[in-house]
């Protein structure tokens, strides 16, 4: 995912633009006093040179169009929760695999690996929850995809977490309300349970670690199957509070809020910190650094705890 913060950093690997061949070429002139034979033998050679010149000088050329750097994205606004473009996941040609030991996936139970690209919204809907402008969302499973648990337990986990004062709808700015297909609403956002496969799709998979994500272009946060089932390493099985975190985590970048690094050492984490891979600058850093996400983790040593809430004590519109 991309995201607001620090500067325009070249991609690992990226090509940069060549320069354009130069020949340097300074034919003796012909001398008069050769015959008319000895003139042809001269100029075959030099024809034959320029046909090369000119070929190779074709060829780096269309290299040099052809690799030119790829345009960095314009990174998000981040100037509070008001929802607008927000870090996506993207199309990606190169992976990389930094050795990052929380990143990778728990073992656990079988968890929806593929699905057919279609979701299917879950009936039920909610109150208006918070004060402030109002969204609306669903809650929705990828068609092809079964939890254990079934479909109402996942919808009724995304509601209990949005619902919560701790959630975003506790900084008094924003008011929530789910709706279903019998609403007549279409919705601000769609939380939807999504398999790993598609999720890779969607998402982008060039950081070789599973993730979940916002497509702002249609309105839909991936929440990741695999991760959903055996949550993350750097919650030491607290699958319950992973979960909460994967929603706040990406609903926060509904309402446009960056990537960021840890606190403080041995604080908790910044809801916004991405925390699926780990809760240490140092590890996130390592990532970054490979898969530019538009913001720049300080490699500072800080490691924090892992916490699930925007408020974790509480926002300011329930004090």
């Amino acid at each position: 995912m991309t995201d607001s913060g620090g500067s325009r950093r070249p991609r690992a690997g990226a090509r940069h633009r060549g320069e354009p061949l130069v020949a340097s070429w300074d034919p003796r002139p012909p001398d008069d006093d050769a015959g008319p034979a000895r003139r042809r033998d001269r100029r075959l050679p030099l024809a034959a040179l320029a046909v090369v010149l000119l070929v190779l000088t074709g060829f780096v050329l269309a290299r040099t169009v052809l690799a030119g750097d790829d345009p960095a994205e314009a990174p998000p606004a981040a100037d509070g929760p008001v929802v607008g473009e927000a870090p996506t996941g993207g199309d990606v040609t190169d992976a990389v695999l930094p050795a990052v030991p929380t990143a990778e996936l728990p073992g656990g139970g079988d968890f929806p690996v593929a699905g057919r690209g279609t979701w299917r919204v879950v009936p039920g809907t909610t109150p208006p929850v918070g004060a402030g402008r109002a969204f609306t969302y669903t809650v929705e499973i990828e068609d092809g995809a079964t939890l254990a648990e079934g479909d109402q337990a996942f919808a009724t986990a995304v509601d209990a977490t949005l619902d919560d004062p701790r959630s975003w709808v506790g900084s008094g700015q924003i008011a929530l309300r789910r709706v279903d297909a019998t609403s007549g609403v279409v919705p601000d956002f769609r939380v939807s349970l999504t398999s790993q496969l598609t999720t890779r799709a969607q998402c982008g998979y060039q950081i070789r670690y599973e993730a979940s994500c916002w497509k702002s272009d249609v309105g839909r946060v991936l929440i990741n199957g695999a991760r959903w089932v055996r949550g993350a390493g750097a919650f030491e099985g607290q699958l319950g509070l992973y979960r909460q975190y994967a929603i706040n985590h990406e609903v926060g970048h509904v309402f446009r809020n960056p990537h960021v690094p840890c606190g403080g050492n041995g604080d908790l984490a910044p809801v916004m910190m991405q925390q699926s891979f780990g809760v240490s600058d140092d590890y996130l850093a390592q990532l970054t650094d490979s898969s530019p996400q538009g913001v720049e983790i300080p490699r500072d040593g800080k490691v924090c705890r892992p916490n699930a809430w925007p408020f974790p004590a509480g926002g300011p519109a329930r004090r």
